[in-house]
């Protein structure tokens, strides 16, 4: 495309004069709102604005472009280093936005947040998770080609794009970005570059206090290409070095790209340059001004950008849709080649799904006992064979969470020993690596164009927790498939017997739990999922189990089809005038199931209520919810195999919770439930209970 380098690379007083421009914005906006973190984005804004004027493949003027290359700033606290390109290329951020630096209502809040700003392409902050999306996007990129052009030659198809990411010490410090690393070599993901800014820097001081290792060392060692470019003599970023650097990154293909690049944080700042004040403090008033004096701008002007400068950074824009038009013209020839795969391209990016893919979906005999985690694993396979974008996989953990989707196909690069190993394959082997998997899936997420699923044990969440926060943050799709939920476990021990993480998980905002109580409440919940992917997303994590359950005879109970809403009435009371309701979720259902017996036996009219999704039952309507939990029927008992925590909303004062208040044991699954006191026989007490209470209150 016309915007890179050539061999005759030119860097002129002006590309010089906008960069110094970048930096003077970046110390004028935190001194403004006094706070924030100017030293990276001085720093760092000649090697941004490398990037975005002569390596990325992007169109200002439609940030959502299918063909654009993608650009990751990890480091999220030097968010200015993407405002200031973001603006200076025409992504419709304004000089005022640069002014309202992290005010409250602005289009530059204090770290990059995805959907809130055109051009932020992932929310990032915490460190690591942005490299990590980087390796997802990369992954996701080739997965995209392997759908619709498989068969192009390299670097000649529509879909070949490539990851752009700078991430910084404290990136590369985070165990995520290893487990991503490592995870990126493995796949020899060669449309993934990444520029380290190695400026020795971080809060505490020197990283000399806690960071002395190799890196690129590292990174070699896990199968990157490395370089790195020193500074030149007066400190700045050598842009010639730097850009022969990239153009030899982009044109490696075989495996991920690491540039390792000295800089000086605050440069040219007179004090301040190299100093960990300038990573997280206002330079002061009279800096910035001896700062100004050394760029050549005038120290009494603030936010100070020439027509001069906005008109060459917005040369970017024209570049752009040349580039765009270039792209249109190959994309338009594979249509024409590709009919067929062009509509299921149309299909895809639209968010539908095939027609008839319902039929798809799983019906399970009753009179069986069924894992949900098998019933799960059925339906991926019969929903993988009608939903070509459905992919994923598990972190070591596939035969356990049964999440392979096609035991013929692995998403492996060429090379791979296994003979199911294909770069385009639908089974993804994350590895031991929980960390990365969520962080990654959201990559693919954020990329488009795929719906990605990925299992570990339930109690392995927690490994996962910082990425599943971001992906309901962004409201991603992603599907967790969290198996062994519970002290069913067994004999495994109170190690893999979750007891909190279901409050923990249901505490997120924007992350749905679903627990299924049988396989066809399984089935429905991921046809469920597949339908609200567009129009409802958001996080959604699959609690299953790893014992067999009942499967329940829909011809005597209410139809599976009640989970899409959350909660339904699975058993009512034999004379529709409940005296008790009984609120169950995933193995527990059957024990209030089976504690209906007994109490209706004695006279006691209950109903059964299944709530695999508190989360999609509160989307419901006031109607539906009262419905299916009559506000005048206070005698009420929840049972779920974990804390208490998050109950007592459902069955209010006078109601009862049958829960565990402690970690699991190493025994027969059976014998834990029976010794924690997990039966129909507590839960119908528990009733009669509540019923009791109620019944005083009402004297």
């Amino acid at each position: 495309m016309s915007t890179t380098p050539t061999n005759a690379f030119e860097w002129t007083e002006l590309d010089q004069r906008t960069v110094d421009t970048s930096r003077v914005l970046a110390m004028d906006a935190v001194q403004k709102v006094g706070n924030g973190h100017p030293g990276t984005a001085m720093s760092l804004a000649p090697a941004a604005y490398l990037i975005f004027q002569r390596f990325l493949r992007h169109d200002p003027t439609d940030p959502a472009w299918v063909g654009r290359d993608r650009f990751v700033l990890s480091p999220g606290h030097t968010s200015l280093t993407l405002y200031t390109q973001l603006y200076l290329s025409g992504y419709g951020l304004s000089l005022d936005d640069l002014k309202a630096f992290r005010v409250a209502g602005s289009r530059t809040p204090g770290h990059p947040e995805h959907g809130h700003t055109a051009g932020v392409e992932t929310t990032t902050g915490p460190l690591g998770q942005g490299i990590a999306n980087a390796v997802g996007m990369a992954m996701a990129a080739r997965y995209e080609r392997g759908l619709f052009d498989p068969e192009a030659p390299a670097g000649e198809s529509p879909f070949d794009h490539t990851i752009w990411a700078i991430v910084s010490d404290g990136d590369l410090e985070e165990g995520i970005s290893a487990e991503a690393s490592s995870l990126a070599g493995h796949q020899k993901l060669g449309n993934l570059v990444a520029l380290y800014d190695d400026n020795h820097i971080s809060i505490e001081g020197d990283t000399a206090t806690a960071f002395s290792e190799d890196v690129l060392a590292r990174y070699e060692a896990y199968g990157w290409h490395v370089q790195r470019v020193t500074p030149k003599a007066d400190g700045d970023i050598d842009v010639h070095a730097l850009a022969t650097a990239l153009e030899a990154a982009r044109a490696e293909t075989s495996r991920p790209s690491m540039i390792a690049m000295r800089t000086i944080i605050a440069w040219p700042a007179p004090n301040a340059q190299d100093t960990a004040k300038a990573h997280g403090s206002a330079l002061g008033e009279a800096e910035i001004a001896a700062t100004k004096k050394v760029l050549g701008f005038d120290p009494q002007k603030t936010f100070e950008v020439t027509d001069a400068v906005v008109n060459h950074a917005r040369e970017v824009v024209q570049r752009g849709k040349a580039a765009r038009a270039e792209w249109e013209k190959g994309f338009h020839a594979w249509r024409e080649a590709n009919p067929e795969r062009a509509a299921e391209f149309e299909r895809i990016l639209a968010g539908e799904l095939p027609d008839g893919w319902e039929k798809a979906v799983p019906v399970f005999p009753a009179g069986k006992d069924v894992a949900t985690r098998k019933a799960s694993g059925d339906t991926l396979k019969a929903l993988g064979a009608v939903i070509p974008e459905l992919w994923g996989g598990s972190a070591d953990l596939a035969e356990s969470n049964l999440t392979t989707i096609d035991e013929d196909s692995s998403f492996l690069p060429e090379g791979n020993p296994l003979k199911s190993a294909s770069p385009y394959g639908r089974t993804i082997h994350f590895g031991i690596r929980e960390h990365a998997m969520g962080s990654t899936m959201n990559g693919i997420a954020l990329h488009g164009n795929t719906r990605v699923f990925g299992g570990t044990f339930l109690v392995f969440s927690d490994y996962m927790r910082p990425a599943v926060r971001l992906a309901a943050l962004m409201k991603l799709p992603v599907t967790y498939v969290w198996t062994h939920d519970s002290i069913g476990l067994g004999e495994d021990g109170p190690t893999h017997q979750p007891v909190e993480q279901l409050a923990a998980l249901r505490a997120i905002p924007g992350l749905s739990i679903v627990r299924p109580a049988d396989a066809n409440e399984t089935a429905v919940a991921w046809r469920t999922i597949a339908e609200r992917h567009s129009s409802h997303p958001g996080p959604v994590g699959l609690a299953l189990t790893r014992q067999g359950v009942p499967t329940f005879d829909r011809e005597v109970f209410n139809s599976a089809d009640g989970v899409a809403k959350g909660g339904y009435v699975l058993a009512e009371a034999s004379n529709f005038a409940p005296k008790v309701i009984l609120i169950a979720t995933g193995s527990e259902v059957q024990l209030a199931v089976k504690a209906r017996e007994e109490l209706e036996a004695d006279g006691i009219p209950t109903r059964v209520v299944s709530m695999p999704s508190i989360e999609w039952f509160n989307e419901q309507d006031q109607a539906y919810r009262d419905s299916v939990l009559p506000p005048n029927v206070r005698a009420r008992v929840s049972v779920e195999a974990g804390i208490a925590q998050g109950w007592r909303e459902l069955v209010g004062d006078a109601g009862r919770i049958i829960s565990l208040e402690h970690y699991g044991a190493s025994a027969d699954y059976k014998v834990l439930f029976r010794e924690f006191g997990l039966t129909a026989d507590a839960v119908a007490n528990a009733a009669r209970a509540s019923v009791r209470t109620v019944e005083a209150i009402s004297r």
